[in-house]
């Protein structure tokens, strides 16, 4: 898959999982399980609860996606 294919989506950080796992709000009835994608992990980027971030989500599973942004 290209990574044009991927939507993104701005969200709220609702809840921090084990393993490097977020819980993000994208609107009022969807909520995404994502990961952190690896130039955020190599630079040491920290997200934390209430964030809001920019989360990539394939076409293919909606539910699960990369957070790829933090604003600041």
């Amino acid at each position: 898959m290209a990574k044009d294919d991927l939507i993104e989506f701005d969200g709220v950080v609702t809840e921090v999982l084990p393993g490097g796992l977020f819980r993000v709000q994208i609107d009022d009835e969807h909520t995404v399980l994502a990961h952190l994608a690896g130039k955020m992990r190599r630079f040491r980027i920290k997200v934390v609860l209430g964030d809001n971030v920019t989360v990539a989500v394939t076409p293919y599973d909606p539910t699960r996606g990369r957070v790829v942004y933090r604003a600041r």
